[in-house]
C-alpha cells in the first residue's frame, strides 16, 4: 500500500513539473519559469506573459532516409539561385540584384512609412513581367495577402499608384490555414503577406502577434516558400525603439531583413538591409513618397540641397555615406542673441549631443563667443546626420551664422572635429569628394594629411585645426554682413 502511494505521488509530482507554465518575452523571445515584470534579455517592461508548458527533457531524434543523396559542391546547379529583378531599381539594389527563388524577406518599418505602397508597386511589376532581359520573361502570378486592410482599401491604393494587374491576386485573410489554401489553389510565383503579425493559426493558442503565433505562422510560410521555391515578402511591425517586433528567432529564420525608414513629415524614404544572405548589407535604397505612389531616387542629393541657400549666411554642405552611397546634405545654422540666462539649443536632423560638443570646441578653440547666444541647427529635406564626418560642416555653418558672412559659393566640408579642436580624417573620403565633384562643387574643406587626390574641378582646402577652418571661412567668405566681437 505504501509503495503504491509513493508511486502515485511520484507520478503526480512529475506531471506537475511537466505542466509548469513557461513565460516568454513578446519582444525578444526570452523564456523563464516564473513571471517577472522586466525581461532579463532585452530589459523591456511588461512584455513577459505565459506561453504554455515548458519544454520537456531531451528527446531522441528519429533517423529518416534522405530524399536526395549528398552531392559534390561543384555539381550543384546555381541557375535556380539567381536573383530576378523586381523592376524597382532601388529595392533591387538593397536585395543584391532582386528576388531569389525561395527567399523569404522580412520588411519592417513604422506605420505609415510606405511599406504597403512599395510592396504593391513591386507586386505589380512582377505580375506584369516587364523587368528587362534578365528578369521574368512573362507575366507572373502574385498573391498579395492583406490582414490589416480590406480588399477595397488595397484596390483603391493600387488604382492611385497605377498598380492594377490581371495576374495580381488579392486576398484579405487573417487565418493561416486559409492563406495556405490560397497558396494551394492559385500556385503563385510570388507571395506577399501584410503583415505577419496579423495572421493567426488555429493550432496554436494565443492572440495574433504573440510570440507563439508569429513563430508558427512564419515557420509555416517559410516551409512553403522553400519547398515550392516561391519568393516571399513578410511585412513586420516594429517596437518603440524601431527594432523588429516579435521573437528574435524570426530574424534568424528569414533570409533577408530590411528596415524601411523615413520621417512622416518628409518625402524621403530609405530602405536598408540589416541581414542579407544573398547580397551586401551596406547598400541603401532611396525613394520619394508622394500622393501618386513611391518612386526610386537614383540621385537623391537634390532633396537635401536648398537651391535658394547660396549666398546666405549660416549654410554649409557636407557629404554623408548611407551604406556605400554618398549623399550631399545641407546643414543650416542660426545664431541669435539670447534674452535667457540659459540660451536655447535646438536641433532638427542633427544630433544634439554632437552639436553641444561642436559649440564647446568653437567657443574654446575657434575664438567665437557663443555662450550667450541661442543656437539652432537643422538639415534640409528631413535628412538625419549622425556620423562624425558632418562635424566640420555644422561648425562652419555656425561660424557663418555667427559672423554673418556666407561661405564661398559651391563649398563642401567633410571632417570630424575633436575635443582638442583638431580635424580628423573620415572613412570613404574619396567617394565623398567624388560625389561633390559630380554635383559641381568648387571647394572642399577637409582635414590635413588625408593623402586623397582631389577630383578634377574640385579644389581641396586642408585644415589641421578648427581654427584654420574658421579663419579660412572668414577670409574667403563674402563681405556681406557686419563683423561681430570675438574673444
Amino acid at each position: 500500500m505504501w509503495v503504491v502511494a509513493r508511486t502515485v505521488a511520484h507520478v503526480t509530482s512529475s506531471t506537475s513539473k511537466r505542466a509548469r507554465p513557461a513565460y516568454r518575452c513578446a519582444e525578444c523571445g526570452w523564456t523563464t519559469v516564473k513571471w517577472v515584470g522586466r525581461c532579463g534579455e532585452c530589459q523591456a517592461w511588461g512584455t513577459v506573459s505565459e506561453d504554455g508548458p515548458a519544454a520537456g527533457g531531451p528527446r531522441t531524434a528519429t533517423v529518416s532516409p534522405a530524399r536526395e543523396p549528398a552531392r559534390p559542391i561543384g555539381d550543384i546547379d546555381v541557375e535556380s539561385a539567381r536573383a530576378n529583378p523586381t523592376g524597382v531599381g532601388e529595392f533591387d539594389r538593397v536585395l543584391g540584384g532582386g528576388l531569389v527563388p525561395g527567399a523569404v524577406i522580412l520588411l519592417a518599418g513604422e506605420p505609415g512609412v510606405g511599406k504597403s505602397t512599395l510592396l504593391l508597386d513591386v507586386a505589380s511589376n512582377v505580375a506584369d513581367g516587364a523587368l528587362g532581359p534578365d528578369g521574368f520573361e512573362s507575366p507572373r502570378t502574385v498573391l498579395y495577402v492583406t490582414g490589416e486592410e480590406s480588399a477595397g482599401q488595397v484596390r483603391l491604393r493600387a488604382e492611385r499608384i497605377g498598380a492594377l494587374s490581371p495576374t495580381l491576386l488579392l486576398a484579405a485573410e487573417t487565418d493561416l490555414g486559409t492563406v495556405l489554401g490560397h497558396l494551394e489553389a492559385n500556385q503563385p510565383d510570388m507571395l506577399i503577406v501584410d503583415s505577419v503579425q496579423t495572421i493567426a493559426s488555429a493550432q496554436v493558442d494565443g492572440a495574433p502577434g504573440g510570440v507563439s503565433q508569429v513563430r508558427e505562422v512564419a515557420g509555416a510560410l517559410i516551409a512553403v516558400a522553400k519547398e515550392r521555391q516561391i519568393p516571399t515578402i513578410l511585412v513586420g511591425h516594429v517596437t518603440k525603439d524601431g527594432s523588429v517586433a516579435g521573437p528574435r528567432t524570426l530574424e534568424h529564420l528569414v533570409d533577408v531583413v530590411c528596415q524601411f525608414e523615413g520621417d512622416r513629415h518628409s518625402r524621403l524614404r530609405m530602405i536598408r538591409a540589416v541581414k542579407n544572405r544573398y547580397g551586401p548589407t551596406d547598400e541603401v535604397g532611396c525613394f520619394d513618397l508622394s500622393e501618386d505612389g513611391i518612386v526610386g531616387l537614383p540621385d537623391p542629393s537634390g532633396l537635401f540641397l536648398s537651391h535658394a541657400g547660396s549666398g546666405v549666411a549660416g549654410s554649409c554642405i557636407t557629404v554623408t555615406l548611407e551604406g556605400r552611397r554618398p549623399l550631399a546634405v545641407e546643414v543650416q545654422g542660426l545664431v541669435a542673441p539670447s534674452p535667457l540666462n540659459n540660451p536655447r539649443r535646438a536641433t532638427s536632423g542633427v544630433d544634439s549631443s554632437r552639436l553641444a560638443m561642436i559649440l564647446a570646441v568653437l567657443q574654446r578653440h575657434g575664438g567665437l563667443r557663443l555662450a550667450d547666444q541661442d543656437v539652432y541647427a537643422s538639415t534640409v529635406g528631413g535628412a538625419r546626420i549622425t556620423e562624425p564626418a558632418s562635424d566640420l560642416a555644422a561648425a562652419l555653418a555656425l561660424v557663418s551664422a555667427r559672423t554673418g558672412r556666407p561661405l564661398p559659393g559651391a563649398t563642401v566640408a567633410v571632417g570630424e572635429v575633436g575635443l582638442a579642436g583638431d580635424l580628423r580624417p573620415v572613412a570613404g573620403l574619396d567617394r565623398r569628394l567624388g560625389e561633390a565633384a559630380r554635383l559641381g562643387f568648387a571647394h572642399a574643406v577637409v582635414p590635413h594629411g588625408t593623402g586623397v587626390k582631389a577630383p578634377e574641378g574640385l579644389r581641396l582646402v586642408e585644415a589641421a585645426h578648427i581654427r584654420d577652418a574658421v579663419e579660412w571661412a572668414q577670409s574667403a567668405g563674402s563681405e556681406t554682413g557686419s563683423e561681430t566681437d570675438r574673444d
